[in-house]
């Protein structure tokens, strides 16, 4: 059970989550408009619809001003994919993406049939977590590739949202929950693949050191 918080409080929770979404997504953006990334134009679309049905799930659930923050996710995720199109991003496509995105849409109507929002959370909830596979095989093979900074404050952002939320149910803090672990996990696998890299070149760099000095140790003075 979660300790009542005042609704200012809360208020003040959610501000600060939004101002943390900001954090994460405007350098990405910076990175589309400068040709620097090159953003998966269906992955993007699948992402911004699901955050925004969740948002509106949450709503539903009455979460209030703590899921907002949720909702500013959604519009900055559903301009990414806007720029991807407008950009020419990656528009590839495969059987994932449209698994995913049929995942994603059949939400609403299992939504529409049991009358509780529960459903599709769970389900969009499920979407994305799926998505993170990807994300954590890269951080796995290429932990110099993701940037931890996004995923602390993506963790923050989330942990912020549940703390913010008017009303704590499954409905509402599943998606936060689960999202907020999974970055939590990616920054995990970064660290400790960050480290055990710098070790393997600092045990490199020491045994050519050493081999170093024993040629010259060998060589005629």
């Amino acid at each position: 059970m979660l300790p009542a918080i005042d609704q200012p409080i809360r208020e003040a929770l959610s501000a600060a989550a939004i101002a943390l979404t900001c954090l994460a997504f405007l350098p990405y953006l910076r990175g589309i408009l400068r040709g620097r990334v090159r953003p998966h134009l269906f992955s993007w679309f699948i992402w911004g619809l699901t955050t925004c049905v969740v948002f509106i799930a949450q709503i539903a659930a009455e979460g209030g001003v703590g899921a907002w923050p949720i909702g500013v996710s959604g519009l900055f995720t559903l301009l990414i994919a806007g720029l991807a199109w407008i950009r020419r991003g990656d528009v590839s496509i495969v059987g994932a993406d449209w698994a995913f995105l049929l995942a994603a849409l059949s939400s609403l109507p299992l939504w529409y049939a049991t009358s509780d929002p529960l459903w599709a959370v769970a389900v969009l909830t499920g979407v994305d977590l799926l998505g993170f596979g990807p994300t954590i095989r890269k951080a796995y093979r290429q932990p110099r590739s993701e940037s931890i900074a996004f995923f602390v404050l993506m963790a923050a952002r989330n942990g912020l949202v549940v703390l913010a939320l008017e009303r704590h149910s499954v409905a509402t803090v599943l998606f936060p929950a689960a999202i907020g672990l999974a970055c939590l996990a990616v920054i995990a696998i970064l660290w400790v693949r960050r480290a055990i890299e710098a070790q393997t070149l600092h045990s490199a760099e020491y045994h050519e050191a050493m081999n170093r000095d024993r040629r010259q140790e060998r060589s005629p003075r």
